[in-house]
């Protein structure tokens, strides 16, 4: 009889030593990822566009089977995304009127899942591209979208997806990093005459 009360004593101990120290989780860890170095090179193709991309980056033609000529994919198998790039000739007012309405439309159906959704105004009046880029911020499919136009005949709506769930914290390190190559496509970007 003396020996389970000796065992519920030394368990009563060990719990009272075991208590008296702090204890904190520790935080989720994610995976160090190492970006490569930005260097760049231009994108000329036949389409009537052209723009720098990274060398990290693949440009491939959309395959589905939807797509259209000068539809492309601007393709990161390091970080595993693409930046889908749907090339439209503009024909009317009316029609120029829709695509630009579409990629707003496009943008805020990302609402339901998005924190905010910014917009910046781009424009190159020199070499006539002009645009709206939208900055989705939150757990959304795609943090990034974009539109190019001339204004008369040519229509560039780009978007970039990963293919993994969309989770800012997880990827926000490689989003940062690859929207500095976006700006480098946008700035670059020109319309062939």
């Amino acid at each position: 009889m003396k020996i389970p009360w000796v065992y519920s004593l030394l368990i009563l101990c060990l719990i009272q030593v075991s208590c008296n120290q702090d204890y904190s989780p520790k935080p989720r860890g994610y995976f160090n990822i190492t970006f490569p170095e930005k260097k760049y090179q231009s994108f000329t193709g036949d389409c009537p566009y052209s723009f720098d991309y990274p060398i990290y980056a693949t440009v491939n033609r959309d395959t589905k089977r939807d797509a259209k000529p000068c539809w492309l994919d601007v393709s990161y198998p390091e970080f595993n995304g693409k930046i889908h790039l749907s090339y439209q000739p503009v024909g009317s007012t009316e029609q120029f009127n829709q695509l630009v309405e579409d990629a707003r439309t496009f943008a805020f159906k990302h609402t339901v899942k998005a924190t905010a959704i910014d917009e910046g105004i781009i424009s190159y009046p020199e070499k006539k591209v002009y645009g709206i880029y939208y900055s989705i911020d939150g757990n959304t499919a795609s943090s990034v979208q974009f539109f190019l136009t001339d204004s008369t005949k040519n229509y560039l709506r780009g978007a970039l997806y990963f293919n993994e769930q969309p989770r800012l914290d997880s990827i926000q390190p490689v989003l940062d990093f690859i929207k500095e190559d976006i700006d480098v496509m946008i700035k670059s970007f020109k319309w062939k005459k």
